[in-house]
């Protein structure tokens, strides 16, 4: 099966899985500060009003915004965009002070220059006309840049690698090199390593989602180092393996088991891996640090509809909700939760937006 194909199929199965539960920088600290003077010169005024819903305010026009990730300490927010029905992938960055956003690959600052010494296995360029962004992954490399890694599908199941520089005012973004994975897997979720290496969850194959929901092991998380192959780590193996962070000393993974509602701790220094799991009242997805040793991760309520945010303390494993919506607001599918100050912004797989609300 073509990756685009195994993509469209294992999504559309998603918004009508979900539809039951109400669904339709890798730090130890998450929170965005002030947009910096920088960063915020280069958004474009692209804003497109939709009416909110009580104890929610959301930002239209950002189509299947799956990841939200905060961009260093330049205040803006990045969300991937994945594709759907006569929709190609996106990217966007967005600025929390005046609601306004851009598409990076589709703007003028957008180019390609291909790094052979650090992926001399990539077969080219992205084709911008057939990609998915779904999972993201920032590292900054010097004051107001970053590498920016993103699972992608569409044309080719890889993980694509970007410099994405905010330094001179304006963002530009420079496609520099992937490294291809299975195409009969839908990869998730990615976080990225000290070397340059990364993880990424191997969510779901071509057998689609019967095995995730009866809670059965499908797949495992992926590591690459620069210079090497992909391998699956021993011992890593969960049911939908979705939204994937690693702690600043490496040491520990926390992976979301989608398929069993569990926040699942690897400890990186045992061979195989040892795990420490919290089960969550959830369907949930991707995972972002928040505040200091805190984690948090989103999805539909697993005994009724709408969704919920959840925060994760890592030294006790054990978690709050911190905030949600019922199954008659506007948003529905969330996958991703955010904190922004005081605020927390939510992404969907299946939707025109994205939204925000204050922290509970």
């Amino acid at each position: 099966m073509k990756t685009n194909h195994l993509s469209s199929v294992i999504c559309s199965a998603l918004v009508l899985l979900l539809s039951a539960c109400g669904g339709s920088d890798e730090t130890g600290s998450g929170t965005t500060q002030a947009p910096n003077a920088a960063a915020s010169a280069s958004i474009a005024q692209e804003v497109i009003p939709c009416p909110s819903d009580p104890g929610i305010s959301y930002i239209c026009g950002l189509m299947n915004a799956e990841d939200l990730l905060s961009i260093g300490d330049t205040g803006m927010i990045l969300t991937s965009g994945m594709t759907s029905e006569g929709v190609n992938g996106h990217l966007y960055m967005v600025n929390p002070l005046d609601d306004s956003w851009e598409e990076l690959v589709s703007g003028p600052n957008y180019s390609a220059d291909q790094d052979d010494s650090m992926f001399p296995n990539c077969p080219g360029p992205l084709d911008v006309s057939n990609f998915s962004a779904h999972g993201l992954a920032l590292n900054e490399t010097e004051a107001n840049r970053f590498d920016l890694y993103i699972t992608s599908h569409g044309a080719r199941e890889a993980i694509e690698v970007f410099d994405l520089d905010l330094s001179e005012g304006i963002a530009e973004l420079t496609w520099k090199g992937c490294v291809t994975l299975d195409e009969t897997i839908m990869h998730n979720s990615v976080a990225i390593l000290a070397d340059g290496g990364f993880v990424t969850t191997e969510f779901a194959d071509e057998s689609g989602f019967e095995p995730i929901f009866a809670g059965e092991i499908n797949g495992g998380v992926k590591e690459w180092h620069p210079s090497g192959e992909v391998v699956v780590l021993e011992g890593s193996q969960l049911s939908g393996p979705n939204g994937i962070v690693v702690s600043d000393d490496e040491r520990y993974m926390y992976v979301a088991a989608f398929g069993t509602r569990e926040v699942v701790r690897f400890d990186r220094s045992q061979n195989p891996l040892t795990k420490e799991t919290i089960t969550l009242d959830i369907v949930l997805d991707n995972i972002r640090w928040g505040e200091p040793g805190k984690l948090l991760t989103a999805g539909g309520n697993a005994e009724g509809g709408g969704w919920s945010v959840v925060e994760v303390d890592t030294s006790t494993m054990e978690a709050v909700r911190v905030g949600g919506m019922d199954a008659e607001a506007a948003m529905q599918g969330v996958s991703s939760a955010l904190q922004v100050n005081d605020e927390i912004w939510v992404g969907t797989y299946d939707g025109d937006r994205i939204g925000y609300f204050n922290k509970q």
